[in-house]
């Protein structure tokens, strides 16, 4: 269950970190409302998951699934560059993730 946790918190910082984007340098209240809704929640789903997750690795997969995430929803949604490093750069990520989750 806590990697399950730990999964919905990650998908919350890459909600925040898009969400980032769409308040307008805090301008806009609804973007702001729901990031800082998203920033809580994920950091409150991260504290729940390391109450039996080593700490270290349950940071670096929710971070490590913050960065891909948000990378691959910036080329998507905000037309950033996918070139062959970048996607590479990516793919380290993910395995790195899924070695820390193999070794837990």
């Amino acid at each position: 269950m806590a990697w399950i946790i730990l999964f919905l918190a990650g998908l919350l910082e890459v909600g925040w970190a898009i969400g980032l984007k769409y308040t307008e340098g805090f301008t806009k209240p609804l973007p702001t409302i729901l990031t800082g809704i998203s920033i809580v929640a994920s950091v409150v789903l991260l504290g729940i998951a390391v109450r039996t997750l080593p700490l270290g690795t349950a940071y670096a997969i929710w971070t490590g699934i913050g960065t891909v995430g948000t990378v691959i929803l910036g080329i998507i949604l905000f037309h950033e560059p996918a070139t062959a490093v970048r996607l590479g750069c990516i793919a380290l990520i993910i395995a790195g993730i899924a070695g820390l989750k193999l070794t837990a």
